[in-house]
């Protein structure tokens, strides 16, 4: 009975034994078979052209670029100004007793704004009118006695000469008097008035400032680094904020000469009259120094530079190209592209920035 187990037992272990030897041979065959599959796939690859693995294509935004108007400028901050804003000075000192003006006021050239006491020079202007009027009397009466041949040429001659001193004396003290007087040097308004009366006031002193704000101009300091470049007549736009308004126009004044202190020339431009337009105001000053009506120009981060200089990517035919160019005044993100590239060309302006030298790209 034993000996019957001990059999069955053998069977089973060489049955089981047997199956597991055909599966590794099934394996076997498998893999060997592959390989072969494999290698007749990559000879077949070769001869076809196939081996080589699939491009990557990159998406990109493009521009095609064309010749177009280029200007750039030089922008620096200046102010409103009247090109007729005085401050009044008297021109004798005194003690003020009228007042005739008041501010906001508007005056005409000549008229009189303020008077100084001028009481003793009026006293003197009145003895001297009695001793001429006096000297008159007697010039008359002696011209008409020697008219008639009576009298010496001397005593003629001595009143006549007695009324013509008179006469150069009190001309001398009306002037004088009219100098008691401010008067308005310009035509305008009244801007300021600090002028009381029982004021003392000298020459060169000043209370009163008189605007004329219907010949305005805007004027800024530009650096002298740009001289060259900055002239009169140039077109230049004035834009002022606080009015909110703005005029294309030309320069009317541009210094020769360098400020040594602060390294600057001045710049002037004629406004017209409006009435928001103030002196003082904040002006804004876009002077063109550069023009250019034929000219290429690319977005300035498009640009990217190496060791050999500037350079960009331009789409040609599905691959990306890397092109070096040269480019000259840079204004407002653009970028003047003087050589290296052409109308027409296509310019990567989006996802450059992994892109190498013959990549395949789509836009």
């Amino acid at each position: 009975m034993k000996k019957l187990v001990y059999l069955i037992v053998i069977v089973f272990i060489a049955s089981c034994g047997g199956k597991a030897t055909d599966k590794k041979t099934e394996l076997a065959d498998l893999k060997k078979q592959r390989s072969e599959i494999d290698t007749k796939i990559a000879k077949l690859e070769v001869e076809t052209g196939d081996d080589k693995p699939a491009s990557k294509v990159s998406e990109v935004s493009v521009l095609e670029i064309q010749p177009e108007s280029f200007k750039s400028y030089v922008e620096v901050q200046g102010k409103v100004d009247a090109e007729e804003n005085v401050q009044v000075s008297p021109e004798m000192a005194g003690v003020v007793t009228s007042v005739n003006i008041g501010i906001g006021q508007n005056v005409s050239k000549g008229q009189v704004l303020a008077q100084i006491d001028d009481k003793v020079l009026r006293q003197n202007v009145a003895q001297v009118q009695t001793q001429l009027d006096l000297a008159k009397n007697l010039f008359n009466r002696q011209k008409a006695l020697w008219d008639q041949k009576i009298g010496t040429e001397v005593q003629y001659l001595n009143v006549k000469t007695q009324k013509e001193g008179l006469e150069k004396q009190i001309d001398i003290l009306r002037s004088q008097l009219s100098m008691y007087k401010i008067k308005a040097p310009i035509s305008g308004t009244i801007d300021q008035m600090d002028l009381r009366i029982g004021q003392g006031v000298s020459p060169g002193t000043s209370s009163i400032r008189i605007v004329n704000a219907s010949h305005l101009k805007a004027k800024a300091l530009v650096a002298e680094t740009y001289a060259p470049r900055v002239n009169q007549g140039d077109e230049v736009q004035v834009i002022l904020p606080d009015a909110q308004d703005s005029l294309k126009t030309t320069l009317t004044f541009a210094s020769k000469v360098i400020d040594p202190v602060s390294r600057s020339f001045n710049v002037e431009v004629k406004l017209p009259s409006k009435a928001r337009y103030r002196p003082n105001m904040l002006a804004i000053l876009k002077i063109v120094d550069y023009v250019n009506n034929n000219a290429l120009t690319i977005p300035v981060n498009t640009i990217q530079k190496s060791e050999a200089g500037e350079y960009v990517y331009i789409a040609e035919n599905g691959i990306a190209k890397r092109t070096p160019i040269t480019t000259d005044k840079v204004y407002n993100g653009k970028a003047e592209v003087l050589s290296g590239l052409k109308p027409g060309d296509k310019v990567i302006t989006f996802g450059f920035s992994d892109l190498n030298e013959g990549d395949a790209v789509k836009f």
